[in-house]
């Protein structure tokens, strides 16, 4: 039996109905017509007759009282995260990869299941080990109900074992992490392979209580915690966002300091002919650019300018004249790419291209127009309080006896980086490529 809708004239009518077979054909007899839909639906009727007929239904009833609530859950175990992950753990090869190289192990537990659980942690929740084992409890991931504290951490000294056949990189020894990543990267090459782009950034990752013994020193911090022993983390992207490689160093190593060793040592595990590397701001100095310039041949490099504290920059690019190329259009759709534009330079035989988002132009503008604002009201009950707040005090200066008022003349000079980022860089690519090629670390 079923419920079916009948039209008579202007009305739906809801009606029973059975069907049965007679001889070869099927036919449907019509047991009652409840009425109106619509008057049904308004007076809540139909609700009440279906709650009605829930209490003669064993399965129907369980839901039916937990969507009421009236039910109290014994044990809830996501599986969101391990149907999505799991199958992209399996697909980018690392499972593949992993059991390979534990063919010749003999370890009582699985191995690549834990590494697989503080992975899936780290990306949902991140934490320790420790934190990693409570929050599996929550979840149903494949393989890990008999792992314990101590299989974590014995798979991550897998993964930091040191190898005998690299050299150690700025205190980071060569180790069995890095043989897997070079594994993963193999099915990619083919006799032309070439990793051209190379994205590459750094950020710090610091330590609470006694961890940190080995790779932990006080440095920048670029968490705000400098009463911490941190180590430097940094990635390694090519051109199509697919991983090669993280490393490790102290964490009083500068991103300086970091760029060169790791080009050269990706030269040599990935067996790369050309590399061409993209960093942020952070990493272009002069002794950076000189250091890249030098070796033979030359490294090739995308690199964000520092916009204010560069004189070359500030003073000769951005004053620069020109007429702009539009790359992509303002949005018509949310989906559309973010609209830019690009500028040509050449400096003292050194390359820029400068690039413009008008939505991020109209944005700074908007945002630095409300600040100017709620400051020359708050200026009006006195100045004291602004200095501490760092986005005030970039437009303030010292007028008369201590007093402080809005500085127009740095108003005037911040609108030049509205919507602008620049960038340097000694390839022949078109300014169009550098461009787009950059832009996944601007927003979009």
């Amino acid at each position: 039996m079923y419920f079916r809708v009948k039209r008579s004239g202007a009305y739906p009518y809801l009606q029973v109905v059975q069907s049965y077979r007679n001889g070869r054909q099927v036919r449907q007899h019509v047991i009652a017509t409840l009425g109106r839909l619509d008057v049904l639906q308004a007076t809540g009727q139909m609700d009440r007759l279906i709650q009605s007929g829930v209490r003669f239904c064993e399965k129907v009833v369980v839901i039916d009282a937990h969507a009421a609530g009236k039910t109290e859950a014994v044990k809830v175990r996501r599986i969101g995260p391990d149907l999505v992950f799991g199958r992209l753990w399996e697909q980018s090869g690392i499972q593949e990869v992993l059991r390979q190289m534990l063919a010749e192990r003999r370890y009582e537990f699985d191995i690549e299941r834990a590494i697989y659980l503080t992975t899936l942690h780290r990306l949902f929740a991140s934490g320790s080990d420790r934190a990693a084992e409570r929050w599996r409890e929550d979840y149903r991931i494949a393989g890990t109900k008999e792992l314990s504290l101590h299989h974590l951490y014995r798979a991550m000294a897998f993964l930091g074992e040191p190898l005998s056949d690299g050299p150690t990189v700025l205190g980071s020894p060569r180790c069995v992490k890095d043989a897997i990543e070079e594994a993963l990267f193999e099915p990619r090459r083919d006799l032309f392979s070439e990793v051209d782009l190379v994205f590459f950034d750094t950020t710090s990752i610091y330590f609470e209580g006694q961890g940190g013994e080995t790779l932990g020193r006080y440095g920048h911090s670029k968490d705000h915690r400098p009463d911490l022993r941190q180590m430097i983390v940094g990635i390694a992207l090519d051109a199509e966002g697919w991983p090669l490689c993280c490393e490790m160093w102290p964490g009083n190593t500068t991103d300086v300091k970091t760029l060169l060793p790791i080009v050269e040592r990706m030269k040599k595990r990935f067996r790369v002919r050309e590399l061409c590397v993209l960093a942020d701001r952070g990493m272009i100095r002069k002794e950076t650019i000189n250091e890249l310039e030098a070796v033979q041949p030359p490294v090739r490099y995308i690199l964000g300018a520092r916009m204010r504290r560069q004189k070359e920059v500030s003073e000769k690019v951005l004053n620069s004249r020109g007429a702009w190329r539009q790359i992509h259009p303002e949005r018509s759709a949310s989906k559309d790419p973010a609209p830019l534009k690009v500028r040509e330079v050449t400096v003292k035989g050194h390359r820029y291209i400068i690039c413009l988002n008008e939505e991020e132009r109209r944005k700074d503008v908007h945002d630095r127009e409300a600040i100017i604002a709620h400051l020359r009201r708050q200026l009006k009950q006195g100045d004291k309080s602004l200095v501490g707040n760092k986005g005030y005090r970039r437009f303030l200066k010292v007028e008369g006896a201590s007093h402080f008022a809005v500085d127009e003349q740095r108003i005037e000079d911040e609108a030049r980086f509205d919507g602008i980022w620049v960038l340097r860089t000694n390839t022949d690519y078109e300014a169009e490529t550098v461009a787009l090629a950059y832009k996944p670390k601007k927003s979009s």
